[in-house]
């Protein structure tokens, strides 16, 4: 069994040199190289008034809002998340999630596979990297959609 628990994670700091409203703290507890076989976990924390940042993920993911309440936007759509929401966000369709409530908002996603690729439009600060996963992949091996 793998089993972790959220508020004892190390969380990677992602900024954004551009954006000022884009910030996030996040990991991937579980993945292929964790001893998943077809599965992947992504948790991370939206500060209120500051988002994810747009990119795509090479596998359907379904995210469960743990607390806080924000908006999802899945390509040409959006629509409200907020404590025990479950959204899908298809593969390879650019999305964002924006914190809006007064608390920041706390998400688990589950990936269908056990690795996953994950293409920001922009670099995280201060890791500059746009191209995030599991395991982390080399920007320059990662097609851009």
């Amino acid at each position: 069994m793998i089993a972790v628990k959220t508020g004892e994670l190390e969380l990677i700091e992602g900024l954004s040199e551009t954006d000022a409203d884009r910030a996030v703290r996040f990991t991937f507890p579980i993945f292929s190289q964790t001893g998943a076989k077809s599965t992947s976990v992504v948790y991370f924390e939206v500060d209120p008034g500051k988002h994810l940042g747009t990119h795509t993920d090479s596998a359907e993911e379904v995210l469960l809002i743990l607390t806080g309440e924000g908006e999802a936007v899945v390509g040409d759509e959006s629509g409200p998340l907020e404590s025990g929401t479950l959204a899908v966000i298809p593969a390879m369709v650019p999305h964002d999630v924006i914190s809006t409530g007064k608390e920041p908002l706390r998400v688990v996603g589950f990936f269908s596979s056990s690795t996953v690729v994950s293409v920001f439009e922009d670099p995280f600060a201060p890791i500059g990297k746009r191209v995030v996963g599991t395991p982390l992949p080399e920007e320059e091996d990662v097609a851009t959609p």
